[in-house]
């Protein structure tokens, strides 16, 4: 099948206007694997709390792997099915704790999900969320070692992917939650989970992702719409279970005893909004030559292409714009056949 390999990214934890909610980037996401053929992103695009959806189309990785993809350090080889395990926080409460057991239960009697079996740390991991005045998300780990051991006991019991559940700080009636609930700021929480995903990556190397455990939230009736999938239910954790149920496999490079479904090298494009170039996946493309579609989509950041420079990056205003970029990419078809004005061929003098 024709396909043109694109990464779509939104970055986590810096209020993006499309992406920067519970999932409201997935149809945008749908509709980029629809023109490229093959899509990868990861969770914070596709996790949208109680709801999510699988895309054939769509390879579901954590930012750590992303980043090594597109570095070009691992390949993705596609599975039907992943053996996934499930890391609690000591310090969640029974009765949550219970909610997110019967999620577990539930995705694998409704939808065929297999949820192999859970661990509860040894000790609590002590989220501390840090959401500067900068207004971007962030925060850390105070024992992130039992962490790592933990996600090492499930593997040892031939689990392959992880997900990750840990006991939030109630700030349920902070003014940075009303504000995110309400559509105006960044999600307080979403950057130490990035920290928390890109942990186990890093030193155990399987797909993961994570779901905060939460105190259940009051009713706010002015709710956002993008921020209403998390408002639904008791867990966020079914989006990451049907996200994991066959994310794939990382491959290390160079590997020539396993079957590696897409190759970094395939890659081609790496969609990105305008003003946040300046991840390690964007500087990657840009080190390898790819195209750079830098879409306008409202955030805190400005690193935008006056710093980079960038012959091979594209504006565009939206991602229905984007998605026609990446046919014509995927179609051979010259971007400027399709501009206007059209520019006539220019001739190119022989040396004396």
């Amino acid at each position: 099948m024709e396909t043109s390999p694109t990464i779509f990214i939104v970055p986590t934890g810096i209020g993006c206007e499309i992406g920067g909610f519970a999932g409201d980037a997935l149809p945008t996401a749908k509709l980029l694997a629809s023109a490229s053929g093959c899509l990868i992103t990861h969770p914070n695009v596709m996790n949208g709390g109680a709801l999510s959806e699988k895309d054939k189309n769509i390879f579901y990785v954590e930012g750590y792997s992303l980043d090594r993809f597109a570095r070009g350090e691992i390949g993705l080889k596609s599975v039907k099915q992943q053996k996934i395990g499930i890391i609690f926080d000591s310090s969640i409460e029974h009765e949550i704790l219970i909610r997110h057991l019967q999620v577990a239960d539930a995705c694998v009697a409704t939808l065929g999900i297999n949820v192999h079996a859970y661990v509860i740390t040894k000790k609590p991991l002590s989220i501390i969320i840090d959401s500067d005045t900068s207004k971007i998300s962030g925060g850390i780990i105070e024992n992130p070692d039992t962490l790592i051991q933990a996600g090492k006991t499930l593997i040892e019991k031939g689990v392959t992917a992880i997900a990750i559940v840990a006991k939030f700080p109630d700030d349920s009636g902070s003014e940075e939650t009303n504000s995110y609930r309400e559509g105006k700021g960044v999600d307080p929480i979403s950057g130490v989970e990035a920290v928390i995903s890109h942990l186990i990556s890093k030193f155990l190397q399987v797909p993961c992702a994570h779901a905060p455990a939460l105190t259940p939230l009051d009713c706010n009736e002015r709710l956002d719409p993008r921020a209403a999938s998390e408002e639904i239910g008791y867990t966020f954790l079914p989006s990451v279970l049907i996200g994991l149920s066959n994310a794939p496999d990382l491959i290390e490079l160079p590997n020539n005893n396993e079957l590696i479904t897409l190759h970094p090298n395939r890659l081609e494009s790496i969609v990105v909004p305008h003003g946040a170039l300046g991840g390690e996946a964007v500087l990657a493309c840009v080190e390898r030559g790819l195209n750079v579609i830098s879409v306008k989509n409202q955030h805190t950041l400005t690193v935008t292409n006056q710093f980079l420079n960038y012959p091979n990056c594209i504006e565009v205003n939206n991602y229905l714009e984007a998605a026609g970029i990446i046919l014509s990419i995927k179609k051979g078809i010259n971007l400027t056949s399709i501009q206007r004005p059209l520019k006539r061929v220019q001739e190119i003098y022989l040396n004396d």
